[in-house]
């Protein structure tokens, strides 16, 4: 028998090991429980790590607090190593990372109540299904097992919220994309800094310009994406698809060694 492997993440601990326990009656699968976004990366890296990963997470959409907005899209992907034991990593960010990090996991979200904004947000981020967290049991089991035939689940209440939310969501990334498209490919370069969090000194280093000329760049990016900030045209080059620059291929030698 195929077993399947799945991954409960609820910082309320009773419900976490309720749920826990009524799957674990199921033949076909094998669960455990986290109770906090920080635990679930480190049972994904440690399960990789032993060659037994998870097949679906069933992540609570309120965990850590509160989800950003649907069009913003500002928050980073969360790699699946950088859980910290204290840190904090809230549902949609989690299933971004694990998205990103192990795209072969599926991820449900369980929700206390049906939110269209909310369960766009979650596909958006990759998730799969989004499933109230007072469904039958063998609902939740018909999820975890479509899922894994690459089914995405909603609510049938839920779904002309969530086409109208995702609608006006591409048409926000269309409109980025059209502004971003009139920058000359410098000032894309400076943007994709800016992304970064690199700051006027340390993009001028970076492109071998002067701070004044940098200055420039950077009004000029403001002015043509019609903003006022730095955060504003932050937001609005990542929904436009404009990723920040690599910085971690920024390794110089110095004295015969990397630094």
């Amino acid at each position: 028998m195929v077993r399947i492997r799945v991954l409960v993440v609820d910082d309320h601990r009773i419900f976490a090991e309720s749920l826990a326990a009524a799957l674990a009656a199921e033949p076909d699968v094998d669960v455990s429980a986290a109770g906090s976004g920080p635990a679930a990366l480190r049972c994904l890296d440690r399960a990789a790590a032993e060659g037994r990963r998870y097949d679906v997470l069933l992540v609570d959409a309120d965990l850590g607090g509160t989800a950003p907005a649907l069009h913003s899209t500002t928050r980073p992907a969360v790699p699946v190593h950088d859980g910290q034991a204290d840190g904090l990593v809230d549902g949609i960010s989690l299933v971004t990372g694990v998205r990103s990090a192990q795209p072969a996991v599926r991820t449900v979200v369980l929700a206390e109540k049906d939110d269209p904004r909310r369960a766009a947000l979650a596909l958006q981020a990759g998730a799969s299904g989004w499933v109230a967290k007072d469904c039958s049991l063998s609902r939740l089991l018909t999820v975890i097992r479509g899922v894994l035939r690459d089914e995405t689940h909603l609510p049938p209440a839920l779904l002309t919220g969530v086409l109208r939310e995702l609608t006006a969501a591409r048409k926000h990334r269309t409109e980025s994309e059209r502004l971003v498209e009139s920058l000359t490919p410098r000032e894309r370069e400076v943007l994709r800094c800016m992304v970064a969090g690199l700051g006027r000194k340390a993009v001028a280093e970076r492109l071998f310009l002067s701070p004044h000329t940098v200055r420039t760049h950077m009004q000029n990016v403001l002015g043509k994406l019609g903003v006022h900030s730095t955060l504003a045209a932050v937001a609005l080059a990542r929904r436009a698809g404009v990723g920040p620059v690599d910085l971690a291929g920024d390794v110089v030698e110095r004295g015969g060694q990397l630094a």
